[in-house]
């Protein structure tokens, strides 16, 4: 089953320095009818204007990761961790116990573009974890790039939840196909471009509920990219 979740429908927020299109009921964002998609707790597609971003804040028994798509960066928090991340480029954070961080774009002119996804973890009190990795773009050009899983999977950027998360930019009338096992299921994005998913037209940040389907058949509309999380039922 397909569910196409077109971004005029999303909930939408402009703080200035912010902008945030809402996939699921967050912040200020409030809709109990719209909570989660299995483990997928949030998933925020957020323009982070120059000088903009999140200061030092807490987060406990929750995992998140965001997946760069414009401009950059700077990450730092309270265990020592400061990195500035790319276009392409992930960071992950499992808050587990408590952790303090925070995000801003420090560039004077180019606007941060990024996918923020939070992740149910398997249970409460983990350890904290703090991971990211510089993917550079042949990795995932024309191709699938599973740039998140789970601990005993083999990405770069490894999580406690049963989960992997897939990207790809993909040229104009090129196509991938990605098998589902069973008992799984997929929420896609499509970030740029368009793309035809399983027949269906997904224009730039659409959504895309998957359930009951046995494969995806991917091709690209227009130069495209986009990123799916795999999960379990």
């Amino acid at each position: 089953m397909l569910k196409l979740l077109k971004k005029e429908t999303m909930y939408e927020a402009n703080h200035g320095w912010l902008e945030s299109r809402f996939h699921f009921s967050f912040g200020e964002y409030r809709n109990f009818d719209n909570m989660n998609f299995g483990v997928l707790r949030v998933l925020n597609d957020d323009i982070i204007y120059p000088k903009g971003g999140f200061g030092m804040h807490p987060h406990k028994d929750m995992e998140i990761i965001s997946y760069i798509v414009k401009g950059s960066i700077t990450h730092k928090d309270d265990m020592g961790n400061k990195e500035c991340l790319k276009r392409g480029e992930v960071q992950y954070l499992s808050a587990g116990t408590g952790i303090e961080h925070s995000e801003f774009n420090d560039n004077k002119h180019e606007v941060l573009r990024l996918l923020q996804i939070w992740i149910l973890p398997p249970q409460k009190n983990m350890k904290p974890l703090y991971g990211s990795y510089k993917y550079t773009l042949q990795e995932r050009k024309n191709r699938l790039l599973n740039i998140v899983s789970s601990q005993d999977s083999n990405a770069k950027v490894r999580l406690y939840q049963d989960a992997n998360i897939y990207v790809s930019e993909l040229d104009k009338a090129k196509k991938l196909v990605f098998d589902i096992q069973k008992n799984r299921q997929i929420y896609f994005v499509c970030i740029e471009g368009s793309v035809s998913l399983n027949g269906m037209v997904m224009s730039e940040a659409d959504a895309m509920e998957i359930t009951s389907e046995s494969c995806l058949e991917i091709e690209a509309l227009e130069n495209s990219h986009f990123l799916f999380i795999e999960m379990g039922v």
